[in-house]
């Protein structure tokens, strides 16, 4: 072989390298967009089964050849039968709900994925028995999950997320007469010298974090910690709602109930039953009412209307799954035409969600009116 043909092999080869690499990596970047695709589909499916209620439609996206894949296909069918019979006992019709995702993290190993992502979904809503425009309300989870190939295809292997919608459907609780709690209220949401209701309503929309339709890009405050993965950040929030200085509803830091730039929050800022007996014994709080959700809704000679009626945009709502320690705060930012009471949180994140969804006929609420 001459010098002259060694040159030409050399140079073909040497060509041809970067055209093998380019198909490898081609190759790694059409599994990742296989896995992208599936993944809207994913979950646009599982959206559009929480309306239609066709759940024999979800097996096909699921391992359920394995005992943790079948585990989380069986999640999302409780997840659906929940939210109807819900409600189904509100004389609410669910009209259409739509998602969306962000992936935050996809690793890919052979024919396995790991991912792990936010989802926001839309829920649109009306009532059966009044005419009230189409209502709306917003969910935020954070998922992880691990797809594997089946075949062609790619499925759910398993999945892990902080579900606010995992609750028993054979345990809601019923109204007397079958219908939603109304409240009527009509006046101003004005800031006071010492409470800023109209801004902690405005700064529990703003910082509702990953839930649709709540703002500041989907982001928390960065100026507080987040304690999602220290047992949830709930009460954080809610600290932050009525005690901001700058956006918040103002609430001057005292005592124990203090957050500390470099620290974090107080046990009173960041611990729910610290946070309640801080709220109810420092005097900013006062409890309207304790009680399961029959007695907060049902007229009595005390709340002709039901204690919830009392309630009001910038108030708290505790919740109490058993015992007496309480397990969840929210945020009252409002009610929907039909008059029913809706929140915000943290851990899940919740946007205008009705105050009772996500919870059974055990839990106890308590009504906590912060004092103008």
């Amino acid at each position: 072989m001459t010098n002259k043909m060694i040159s030409i092999v050399l140079i073909l080869c040497l060509a041809l390298l970067p055209l093998k690499a380019g198909i490898a990596l081609g190759s790694e970047g059409e599994r990742e967009n296989e896995v992208r695709a599936f993944l809207d589909k994913l979950y646009k499916a599982r959206a559009e089964v929480l309306v239609s209620r066709d759940t024999a439609r979800l097996k096909s996206y699921y391992l359920i050849s394995t005992k943790i894949g079948r585990h989380a296909c069986s999640h999302e069918e409780n997840r659906t039968n929940y939210l109807n019979e819900w409600a189904g006992k509100r004389s609410i019709k669910l009209v259409k709900a739509s998602s969306d995702i962000r992936i935050v993290r996809l690793r890919m190993t052979g024919e396995t994925a790991k991912i792990s992502l936010v989802h926001s979904l839309k829920i649109d809503y009306t009532y059966s028995n009044k005419i009230v425009p189409v209502q709306s309300f917003g969910i935020g989870t954070e998922h992880f999950l691990t797809l594997k190939k089946d075949g062609d295809a790619w499925k759910v292997h398993k999945e892990w997320y902080l579900d606010p919608l995992d609750e028993n459907p054979k345990k809601i609780a019923a109204t007397e007469d079958g219908l939603s709690p109304s409240v009527s209220y009509d006046k101003a949401l004005v800031d006071s010298k010492k409470y800023r209701r109209a801004r902690a309503v405005e700064y529990a929309n703003k910082y509702a974090g990953t839930a649709w339709g709540a703002g500041n890009n989907h982001r928390y405050n960065r100026k507080y910690a987040d304690y999602s993965g220290q047992g949830g950040d709930c009460t954080n929030f809610a600290s932050q709602v009525i005690g901001d200085d700058e956006e918040g509803g103002g609430l001057p830091k005292t005592g124990g109930w203090r957050y500390f730039a470099n620290k974090g929050g107080s046990e009173a800022w960041i611990r729910t039953d610290s946070f309640y007996h801080f709220l109810v014994y420092s005097g900013y709080g006062k409890l309207l009412a304790r009680g399961h959700f029959q007695d907060i809704v049902t007229p009595s000679a005390k709340h002709p209307q039901g204690a919830i009626s009392r309630i009001e945009p910038g108030d708290l709502i505790g919740y109490i799954i058993s015992g007496s320690d309480v397990d969840h705060f929210s945020i009252v930012v409002g009610f929907d035409d039909y008059g029913y009471p809706l929140v915000n949180s943290h851990s899940a994140d919740r946007y205008r969600v009705p105050f009772d969804l996500g919870w059974d006929q055990h839990t106890k609420y308590l009504l906590v009116h912060i004092k103008d």
